[in-house]
């Protein structure tokens, strides 16, 4: 039997039923945030979004590799521009090594600016010997061990929102700046080399000890 299938648009997801939504107390202030987040300019653009298709066409062609890291869950606690700029740091120094063992262009997708929601399996976790509301990620709710900071709060929202669009903005200007030039990549593995142990007794030219015990 032939499948007939529904085609796809930006709303299909609306036509499917949502789980891991948050139960929120006020409905109505739910909705205001909703409201105002609707109104706020999109955090990816038209042209980066293409950019991103037309690098994952590569991928599934086989002339390109998929680097995809992150974090599990963002925090609203880790938001400077020092973690942020190690992050970015850690996935370039990754995607140069990937690119000379695997010899084909990497493309980099960060799991940040945005990631601050926490799927759960059950809706309440075990804190001592108090069952609290389970935390949802900082989007919903706050991390502390309390029933006052696990009620969800629709403001989070529009605070994430800000948050993404602090890091993208980051982001963008480390990547456009100079920061991610490969020369730099290398600069920093050299770095990390020549810090280690191994690094210092080349530098200084001994050979690596050698031990007189037996077997």
């Amino acid at each position: 039997m032939a499948v007939t299938e529904t085609p796809w648009t930006p709303a299909s997801w609306r036509e499917h039923e949502a789980l891991q939504q948050p139960l929120w107390p006020d409905a109505g202030r739910a909705e205001i945030a909703r409201e105002q987040l609707r109104g706020m300019p999109p955090l990816v653009f038209a042209g980066e979004a293409r950019a991103l298709t037309d690098a994952l066409a590569e991928v599934a062609a086989g002339r390109a590799f998929l680097l995809q890291a992150g974090d599990c869950a963002e925090s609203f606690h880790d938001t400077s521009a020092v973690t942020i700029r190690e992050k970015l740091k850690i996935l370039l120094q990754m995607s140069v090594v990937l690119t000379y063992a695997a010899a084909l262009p990497v493309v980099k997708v960060g799991r940040i600016a945005g990631q601050f929601a926490k799927p759960r399996s059950a809706p309440t976790e075990r804190v001592g010997d108090v069952d609290l509301p389970s935390f949802y990620g900082h989007i919903v709710n706050d991390d502390a061990p309390t029933a006052e900071a696990r009620v969800p709060d629709p403001q989070r929202m529009l605070r994430a929102y800000d948050q993404s669009a602090r890091t993208l903005n980051l982001l963008r200007a480390f990547s456009k700046g100079g920061f991610a030039d490969i020369t730099r990549v290398h600069e920093w593995n050299q770095e990390f080399v020549a810090s280690s142990a191994e690094g210092r007794r080349y530098a200084s030219g001994s050979e690596a000890p050698t031990s007189n015990a037996g077997p």
